[in-house]
């Protein structure tokens, strides 16, 4: 396609056996094959190239050429077709279409993805001369993370893509022809730049440290620490925002969630809580979104703000008497809830009565004595302690007591009267002995020495002496015995002696008792009137008017009378016949509140009759086993 116009192309010959010396031909190109790029010589035959060729317009060329002979009567007409191929030359360079192209594509697509198809062109029209191979060649010295298939123009990518360590690629791709002569091959190339789009694919990384300090007397909306975060993404995914997730339960902090300044929401008090971890969420904005978390240790400083406290308000100790000065007392205790030297303490005792008998060790708190207490003089100390931020205690000190002092009963003897009818158990004297001294020492016990016929016995606790059995005074009228009051002193316990008297008094408990019964009275007949025919004897074991006894007779009778006091049986009217006899019923009664009445029987007759009383055999014999039980018939 690079033959030159007006050069011959070819020349048309006629065969050899046509060829005559006198013909005279004549050459023409049809009318339909008038082309402008070929000529031909009428005369010669010599065709010969008019205009420029261009085998990517016409490659192939078919021409009816037209031979006359002239000197043929009539003229004889011969058409020859000529066949043209038009050999392409390698005179179009490969192009694109763009001159520069931006390509995007995500960070985290895997190796092998297609990331853009090129596409050159190439105007020459041979296979070698217009096919294109693809080249890639990068613009510095980093690594090419992608590659370029040579034949199809294909950009894969060839490793892992990472927008945070590059965030764009620039090369040049060149689409070269394949012209066999290499000097002869032509390319054109391309800028290309491939920006890396962001994934979130980072979570935020916290910057700022885990720890923080703030002194306790800080304002509210003072600034306690600034939590940074980094998340190495674009955009919304880089962009961080900030939350307590928990450890802010009671609301003390405000975390401003866009910059990231924490600051105090309320007062902070070191004492109630001197630390604090918040758990501490960097959110980003992608989605889905990533975060990370960081426990921020908040330590709160210590501001000397707070009074000592005594553990206690009211202290209670107790010391022995008769100790030698310097005897240990007790150790109060105070605490400040400050911190470091602001909770160091120092103990002293305020004035009061009583103070100067004491000590108080000036660091730790113990008080000793600097004199020999007496119980029985002053038993109870009221003492004031106070560190040197004005809180006070009360001490509250109870001399302790040593067994000096014997029980002593109310008086050195005790006499009572009791009926003989009290019932078993009943309470007839309640003794009670005091003891000046304190706790086991002076704590009392009773007992009983002396024989008591087992009719008493004596609470040991509360002193009340009570009967053990029935009483009888017509047994026993009167009990003398000791009561000992002792203290519970583990060492040489003391005790006390009192003698006790207990007078039985009578109570009308027995019936008058006639000393015969019955009384059998021989009375003659001829004896005189108001004499003396009979006495009844009765006695009665009670004393006074129980133990009085006056005789009566049952019935009315008005032959026979009694005597009241002496038992004394008189004859009113005279026997009425010799062989009279009667019985009288005589009845002996005492004089108590309840009298008690004996019955006997007088029998009187006049004619003496003798009674012989006689056993019915005059020997007996038994026999009883040795071991017979008592009662045994």
């Amino acid at each position: 396609e690079n033959f030159k116009p007006a050069q011959v192309l070819n020349s048309l010959k006629w065969p050899d056996n046509h060829l005559s010396t006198n013909r005279k031909l004549h050459f023409s190109f049809a009318k339909d094959d008038d082309d402008v790029h070929f000529e031909i010589d009428s005369l010669t035959g010599d065709i010969f190239l008019s205009k420029e060729l261009d085998y990517e317009t016409d490659s192939h060329f078919l021409l009816q050429v037209i031979i006359k002979e002239l000197n043929s009567n009539p003229p004889q007409n011969n058409t020859v077709f000529l066949s043209i191929d038009v050999e392409d030359k390698n005179d179009h360079s490969p192009y694109f279409q763009d001159d520069f192209v931006v390509i995007g594509i995500e960070e985290n697509v895997p190796v092998g993805t297609l990331v853009y198809t090129f596409h050159a062109k190439d105007g020459d029209g041979s296979f070698l001369n217009s096919k294109i191979q693809y080249s890639l060649e990068m613009n510095n010295r980093t690594e090419n993370p992608f590659f370029i298939h040579p034949s199809y123009g294909t950009l894969t990518t060839a490793f892992p893509l990472d927008r945070e360590i590059t965030r764009s690629v620039i090369f040049t791709v060149s689409a070269t022809d394949q012209a066999i002569n290499v000097t002869d091959r032509r390319l054109d190339s391309l800028a290309v730049k491939i920006v890396i789009l962001d994934i979130n694919d980072n979570s935020p990384s916290f910057m700022s440290s885990p720890l923080s300090y703030v002194m306790e007397d800080v304002e509210m909306g003072f600034l306690v620490h600034h939590i940074i975060a980094k998340d190495p993404d674009e955009g919304r995914n880089g962009q961080v925002t900030y939350h307590i997730l928990s450890g802010n339960e009671n609301k003390s902090f405000i975390l401003d969630k866009i910059t990231g300044f924490l600051t105090t929401a309320q007062s902070l008090d070191r004492e109630i809580q001197e630390r604090y971890s918040l758990t501490v969420m960097a959110l980003d904005d992608g989605s889905p979104a990533l975060s990370a978390t960081q426990v921020l240790t908040v330590i709160v400083l210590d501001v000397n703000d707070e009074t000592p406290m005594f553990l206690k308000q009211f202290y209670k100790a107790t010391v022995r008497e008769n100790q030698d000065p310097g005897e240990f007392v007790i150790k109060v205790e105070a605490m400040d809830r400050d911190a470091g030297l602001n909770s160091l303490l120092h103990y002293e005792i305020l004035p009061g009565a009583g103070y100067e008998k004491f000590k108080m060790n000036l660091g730790s708190g113990e008080l000793t004595t600097t004199a020999s207490l007496d119980r029985e003089t002053q038993e109870v100390f009221s003492i004031k302690g106070s560190p040197p931020r004005s809180s006070t205690a009360q001490l509250y000190l109870t001399v302790l007591d040593e067994n000096d002092h014997n029980p002593l009963f109310a008086k050195t003897q005790y006499q009572i009267s009791i009926t003989e009818d009290l019932e078993e158990g009943s309470v007839i004297l309640d003794l009670y002995a005091s003891d000046e001294d304190d706790g086991l020492n002076g704590e009392v016990m009773y007992s009983l020495i002396d024989d008591t016929f087992g009719a008493f016995a004596i609470d040991s606790v509360t002193g009340s002496i009570v009967t053990t059995k029935a009483l009888d005074r017509e047994t026993k009228s009167q009990y003398t015995f000791r009561a000992v009051a002792s203290d519970c002193s583990t060492h040489l316990p003391r005790s006390t002696t009192v003698s006790v008297v207990v007078y039985v008094d009578d109570v009308n408990d027995n019936d008058p008792v006639f000393l015969q019964n019955p009384v059998r009275v021989f009375v003659p007949a001829e004896t005189a009137v108001n004499e003396t025919v009979a006495t009844v004897r009765a006695e009665d074991a009670d004393l006074g008017s129980n133990g009085a006894i006056v005789f009566n007779l049952m019935t009315a009778e008005t032959v026979f009378q009694i005597d009241a006091k002496t038992g004394d049986i008189i004859l009113r009217e005279p026997l009425a016949s010799k062989d009279f006899d009667t019985q009288l019923l005589v009845t002996a009664s005492d004089q108590g509140i309840s009298p008690r009445t004996a019955t006997a029987m007088v029998i009187i007759f006049t004619e003496e009759q003798e009674e012989e009383i006689s056993f019915s055999h005059s020997l007996y014999e038994a026999s009883v086993p040795e071991n017979s039980a008592a009662g045994g018939h």
